[in-house]
């Protein structure tokens, strides 16, 4: 395995080895040894996994609060997607800032979500899927997003706002400048 600190160094890309011969192709995605030895010394509670059939399809950003907060380890198993974090953590040196990384079914790689960022993605194909492991449970009580074309945030989306498909839930959650204070650095 392969793992890359990126800009926001807490946030890390990490691209398991794949081995092929003329059968295919063999990769192992997940090690606890690892992600220890690369610093991501957690515990994985919960794998999910999302549909997403049209391509342009905005998910998040998302993010549980404390007690509940989650980090979440990406990959996509089906298309591609833009994947974005997002620092929100109050006192860090890179609040309010994001990096984002580019995770096909083809190139493997999986992004490393701490606790204190939002996450969200835009689905770059049609019948894009992801899975992504969390380090707590999902608790609807601590459930929270933040605007996903907030301004403030400078994001590069791969679509224009105009056509950008959500949930209702993800067009009201809040902006940069009116969230709460949920993580302190």
């Amino acid at each position: 395995m392969q793992v890359q600190a990126l800009e926001i160094p807490d946030v890390r890309l990490i691209t398991p080895s794949i081995h092929r011969d003329e059968r295919g192709f063999f990769s192992e995605t997940f090690s606890v040894r690892a992600l220890a030895a690369a610093g991501v010394n957690e515990h994985f509670v919960q794998d999910n996994h999302s549909l997403s059939v049209p391509a342009g399809v905005v998910r998040g950003l998302h993010f549980q609060s404390p007690p509940r907060a989650q980090g979440k380890l990406i990959r996509v198993l089906r298309g591609s997607i833009f994947d974005v974090a997002i620092d929100i953590r109050v006192g860090s040196s890179t609040f309010g800032k994001h990096v984002t990384a580019v995770l096909t079914a083809d190139n493997r790689s999986q992004l490393w979500v701490p606790k204190g960022f939002a996450h969200g993605f835009c689905t770059l194909e049609p019948h894009t899927e992801v899975f992504y492991k969390v380090t707590d449970y999902y608790a609807p009580e601590t459930d929270r997003g933040l605007r996903w074309d907030d301004p403030q945030l400078g994001i590069a989306w791969p679509v224009v706002a105009t056509e950008a498909i959500l949930s209702a839930k993800d067009r009201q959650h809040p902006m940069l400048s009116e969230l709460s204070a949920y993580f302190r650095y």
